[in-house]
């Protein structure tokens, strides 16, 4: 468990384009101090700054947006996640567009990235956001909760009405190296029958079989899955982005069920307003917290 911020080494850059505009986008990810979190700059709108929070979100159907005023960042979900996953605290992801470039549509080239950069521990303590009591949102047959835990784990179900997908359920705990093995190379998808109305609606103008895995009526386009079940661990990937919006990581049980990006951040808004159900602890807190329970309430392993 990372127990001291952390950021990068050195400047990087890359370019690709963005999923939805279709429009080639240029990005550079930059150290930052302590206690500054993740900032997107729209370095082609004179910089302004959007910081990754809760309270920035514009929208969250098909991809999550951010926005500080006239500027927008749109599909920040993939870069957050890696972020995360690898506890990266503070990180400055300047944009030369309106959205991260979707690259292969999974996290593992920002995560290749970030290690390009290289880590660098910083002199400051992390502080997480520790559940002390349930928490769950509903939308139909829809929902995502989160329970009290010494770690970040999440387990998703999905259940889609197509014969290649169906019900995949998948649990992790959230560590640098299961993310990274386990969740990262896991692409977006989505389902040939839906282009055109996507389309339509100004949406994946730049998706594409080599950022997408794509979905006909009885075949995968793209011939191969990286995961047998890479559809459920692309949502897991997702929520770890979407989560990041609550400010600081997370120590919790998530557990989610048909949920997308709007119940992912509807979590998130909901954690932020129940200040009674969790506290800000640091690492020393939690093992503090293990160590004085009776044994029989230790867990076997953190």
């Amino acid at each position: 468990m990372n127990w001291t911020q952390k950021t990068l080494r050195k400047d990087i850059d890359c370019a690709g384009i963005g999923l939805h505009s279709g429009v080639r986008v240029a990005m550079r990810m930059r150290p930052a101090p302590p206690n500054s979190g993740i900032i997107f700059r729209r370095i082609d709108l004179d910089g302004v700054e959007i910081p990754a929070r809760q309270e920035y979100l514009q929208r969250s159907n098909l991809a999550t947006t951010l926005a500080n005023g006239h500027a927008t960042i749109g599909t920040v979900e993939h870069v957050l996640s890696a972020a995360a996953g690898l506890g990266i605290d503070n990180l400055i992801v300047e944009v030369e567009g309106k959205e991260v470039p979707i690259l292969d549509g999974s996290a593992s080239p920002f995560i290749y990235l970030m290690h390009e950069a290289g880590i660098r521990v910083q002199q400051a303590p992390r502080e997480f956001i520790k559940i002390l009591e349930p928490l769950r949102i509903e939308e139909e047959d829809k929902f995502v909760a989160v329970y009290p835990s010494d770690r970040f784990k999440i387990s998703y179900t999905i259940d889609f009405e197509h014969p290649l997908i169906g019900e995949q359920q998948q649990t992790f705990v959230v560590t640098p190296r299961s993310f990274t093995e386990q969740i990262a190379p896991a692409r977006t998808f989505g389902f040939l029958s839906e282009v055109e109305a996507l389309h339509r609606n100004g949406f994946a103008l730049g998706g594409s079989m080599e950022n997408a895995v794509v979905i006909g009526h009885n075949s995968i386009l793209n011939n191969q899955l990286r995961f047998e079940d890479e559809f459920v661990r692309h949502k897991i990937l997702d929520a770890i982005g979407d989560i990041m919006l609550v400010g600081a990581p997370l120590l919790g049980h998530v557990i989610a069920y048909r949920a997308g990006h709007s119940l992912h951040v509807g979590l998130v808004e909901t954690i932020q307003k129940a200040t009674e159900a969790w506290r800000m602890v640091t690492w020393e807190d939690v093992v503090y917290d293990i160590a004085s329970r009776p044994p029989y309430l230790v867990p076997a392993r953190i």
